[in-house]
């Protein structure tokens, strides 16, 4: 007997898409205001001195650190897609996943080093919850052969990029404008904590997307709740090497602890962020090789996870470079571009909100206009990410012509240089990124659908560690060489991918 089509399958309340994508969207919209608020200013109060209210760190130290920490954001979705998969849900997930990353910015609203490495952890934590199984429960709204699943992402990527286009503007403003500091001044406050008021926005905005998922959960229906009917056998074994796995991080770092105190072991911040950082690297090949040699695959599924494992490995390498928006770009930014546009002076991390800019009111609407006016003619998503790595090569070409016209002098350059590169790297994005998280809940099998698109996060993990590792080197070496490198580093990748476009169609089995 054919099974009734989903509830999502007949819903259009929300232009023409199920109305849970609308509790979504918005949940997503402010936990992205919340991030994208916090990382617009994050490296550059590590690099402000002291007396301006930083912490007073060079770039070989901020660069590697800031990039952990974005690494770690995205590595955490993994463990919390099978949290989610295998504990308490998707829909749970999301929820404690905002309430943690809400505490994580209170965190920074306060001064000291412990108040700020406790905010940063309890983000990755929070983030690593919520931000896989949100992706996870758009998918879920739609039957697998629901021709809207492609726009549906697209809509909710829209909502990503609005936080990313908002987060900037506000948590700038209030870290860096002189406005600002001159109110915080006639208040009698002191001018140089405008950096906490701004990680301070970041934590309103997550709040307000809490309250949001809460009243807006009753149109999502069954998507993300825990089945009723699961093994509780297999929960508890589930829920005993979670504990485990708890337990042993906790003895591990307080082992760790007493052995530095006792001054017996030394260790180092920035060797804690190498051997991390670089282990974040290797995880995915340890992942990958335990995934492909597990037994009970049927053949369609290993070739799929075999084509994840080349998507994987191509988005690692555009987001490697893609997101030097948070790190190089944003020094550049800082110290090499002019801050002021037809008169008008602003804050540099505004240059954050430019990529998101494009998305929403230029690029966003027109790709998702293209795809359905190709229908058949689409190119598929082994050809998008070719492209994808394309762009943010060719966008780098731009920066090694912005070095050379700063010069060794650090000439201040026209804000066009970097406008020209985040309208190319836009269009990348718009290739990769909403394909890659489509492409996963098509090819993932069931059983793994949560872990599965925790890899597709996990390839932003080992992006984001190398993006850190470049602008480690942005006061060292010569910036056209730092940036040609990238170049040269993302050209291969692309060639790389072209070649590989028929097998990886052929590996995902008549999955366009």
């Amino acid at each position: 007997m054919a099974k009734d089509p989903s509830p999502g399958a007949l819903d259009t309340r929300f232009f023409g898409h199920p109305a849970g994508l609308s509790t979504l969207f918005f949940t997503e919209m402010w936990e992205r205001f919340s991030y994208y608020g916090m990382r617009a200013i994050l490296l550059l109060f590590m690099t402000t001195s002291a007396t301006q209210g930083g912490l007073g760190w060079d770039a070989a130290k901020a660069g590697p650190l800031y990039g952990l920490y974005t690494a770690m954001v995205y590595l955490t979705a993994l463990p919390g897609g099978w949290i989610a998969d295998r504990l308490i849900g998707q829909r749970r997930a999301v929820f404690v996943g905002g309430v943690i990353i809400a505490l994580g910015h209170l965190s920074l609203t306060f001064h000291g080093m412990p108040t700020f490495f406790l905010g940063l952890l309890l983000i990755v934590m929070g983030t690593g919850l919520l931000k896989p199984n949100i992706s996870t429960m758009v998918g879920t709204l739609y039957t697998p052969e629901d021709q809207r699943r492609d726009s549906g992402f697209s809509i909710f990527y829209m909502g990503i990029n609005l936080g990313a286009f908002i987060a900037p503007l506000v948590c700038g403003y209030l870290a860096q404008s002189a406005g600002f500091k001159e109110f915080l001044v006639g208040m009698g406050w002191r001018a140089e904590d405008s950096w906490h008021w701004g990680f301070g926005a970041a934590t309103v905005g997550m709040g307000l997307g809490l309250v949001q998922y809460a009243l807006g959960s009753r149109r999502l229906g069954n998507a993300g709740l825990v089945s009723e009917t699961r093994d509780l056998g297999v929960y508890r074994k589930d829920l005993k090497i979670f504990l485990m796995v708890v337990g042993g991080a906790v003895l591990a770092i307080a082992t760790l602890a007493g052995l530095q105190a006792a001054g017996v072991l030394q260790l180092t911040a920035d060797g804690i962020v190498a051997f991390v950082g670089w282990a974040i690297v290797i995880f995915p090949l340890v992942y990958f090789v335990f995934l492909l040699t597990q037994k009970g695959w049927t053949p369609a599924e290993r070739r799929r996870l075999g084509a994840i494992v080349l998507f994987f490995l191509f988005a690692a390498l555009f987001w490697a470079v893609f997101e030097q928006a948070g790190s190089t770009l944003t020094l550049f930014a800082e110290r090499n571009t002019q801050t002021s546009l037809l008169g008008f002076e602003f804050p540099s991390s505004w240059f954050q909100s430019v990529n998101s800019l494009f998305i929403i009111f230029l690029l966003g609407p027109f790709f998702a206009w293209l795809w359905i006016k190709l229908g058949s003619r689409e190119p598929s998503s082994p050809s998008k990410f070719a492209f994808g790595l394309f762009c943010a090569s060719a966008g780098f070409i731009v920066m090694i012509l912005a070095a050379k016209a700063s010069g060794p002098e650090n000439l201040r350059v026209s804000p066009m240089w970097l406008l020209s590169v985040y309208f190319i790297h836009t269009i990348g994005e718009l290739c990769l990124s909403p394909v890659g998280l489509s492409s996963m809940t098509k090819l993932a099998p069931a059983k793994v659908a949560g872990q599965m698109m925790g890899v597709w996060f996990l390839a932003a993990a080992v992006g984001n560690f190398l993006s850190g590792q470049a602008a480690g080197f942005f006061e060292s070496l010569a910036l056209d060489q730092l940036f040609f490198r990238m170049t040269m580093v993302g050209l291969a990748f692309t060639v790389l991918a072209i070649v590989l476009i028929k097998p990886i169609k052929k590996l995902m089995g008549g999955v366009h």
